[in-house]
């Protein structure tokens, strides 16, 4: 039901390819760059907000820079579970190779949790105000789970689609930005395996429609749409939680006003960084056309409010 040339052959033997570990990347002489944004502006969304001043942008980049790997770490600990059990299903079924693809893409998950932890330490030692951040995750996750396998597929091959999108076009073109180098790193190791995920989560959707026909395929789209809708309330309640952590990071309370010009800029960003730069990407766009071209439909009009 989806057209693509991705094996799990192939895709395990380019995974075994790249052999970061956690400690290469972050940490010991690795230190971040505070005097320069980790975002890149496309990313970060700061440059319009006109009450803040220079230095209050780039400390509001620097915390997004914060929040937008800690939410990359809050979503994998739904995917982690739910490709775990994509694995289990399949041990029982005749293409080893499967299995092995899927455990590794578990593998890959976790590490990259530990790798966001581990930078979220290093950036609380070396910001030097608080920085809070929602959740807990477990229990977003248990929410995000109980929506049918297809469903939770659709939105995880998303979240692949758009790290693609945010490091290729954002970030590897972000040295005319100043980004820091460490910080860029990281970003890159994490989309080197990503790159492989989003092969893999491609055969994930494309087996779990065929098992679910018309019907569930449907149903897919509507659960895709309720964890597309929880996930844009989280992120307003990030954005606010942001907007306390410049206030602490720049030394001086924000008036309402301020308040509501940053929420407005950075709801906007938010919602394109994580929901309308995945839902425009041409490789879902397409995945979603060959499921349900009207499916398809109603996610484009969705896209609009976050694009």
């Amino acid at each position: 039901m989806l057209t693509h040339s991705y094996t799990y052959e192939a895709t395990l033997a380019d995974s075994h390819k790249i052999t970061w570990r956690v400690e290469d990347i972050i940490g010991g002489d690795k230190q971040l760059d505070f005097s320069k944004p980790f975002l890149p502006e496309s990313l970060a969304g700061t440059a319009s907000i006109r009450c803040l001043s220079a230095r209050e942008k780039l400390l509001l980049n620097q915390i997004r820079g914060n929040s937008y790997l800690y939410l990359f770490g809050f979503v994998e600990e739904f995917i982690l579970p739910f490709v775990l059990d994509q694995a289990r299903t399949a041990v029982h079924g005749a293409d080893a190779v499967e299995v092995r693809a899927l455990v590794t893409f578990a593998d890959e998950e976790a590490k990259h949790i530990h790798l966001f932890r581990r930078f979220s330490a290093e950036f609380a030692r070396g910001f030097g105000a608080e920085c809070g951040a929602i959740g807990p995750a477990k229990d977003v996750a248990a929410a995000i789970l109980k929506h049918g396998a297809l469903g939770v597929a659709m939105v995880t091959l998303h979240l692949e689609w758009m790290t693609q999108r945010h490091y290729l076009d954002s970030v590897k073109e972000g040295d005319a930005e100043g980004l820091d180098p460490q910080f860029s790193s990281l970003l890159r190791h994490h989309w080197m395996e990503e790159a492989q995920h989003a092969k893999l989560d491609t055969l994930l959707v494309a087996k779990l429609a065929r098992e679910a026909g018309p019907e569930g395929i449907a149903q897919a789209f509507d659960d895709y749409v309720s964890i597309g809708t929880m996930l844009d309330g989280g992120l307003a309640a990030q954005a606010k939680l942001d907007i306390q952590a410049l206030e602490r990071a720049a030394g001086r309370p924000l008036a309402e006003a301020e308040k509501a010009e940053i929420f407005e800029a950075q709801q906007r960003s938010y919602r394109w960084t994580f929901l309308g730069s995945g839902m425009t990407h041409p490789n879902f766009v397409r995945a979603l056309g060959e499921l349900s071209p009207a499916g398809a439909e109603r996610i484009a009009a969705m896209a609009k409010a976050f694009s």
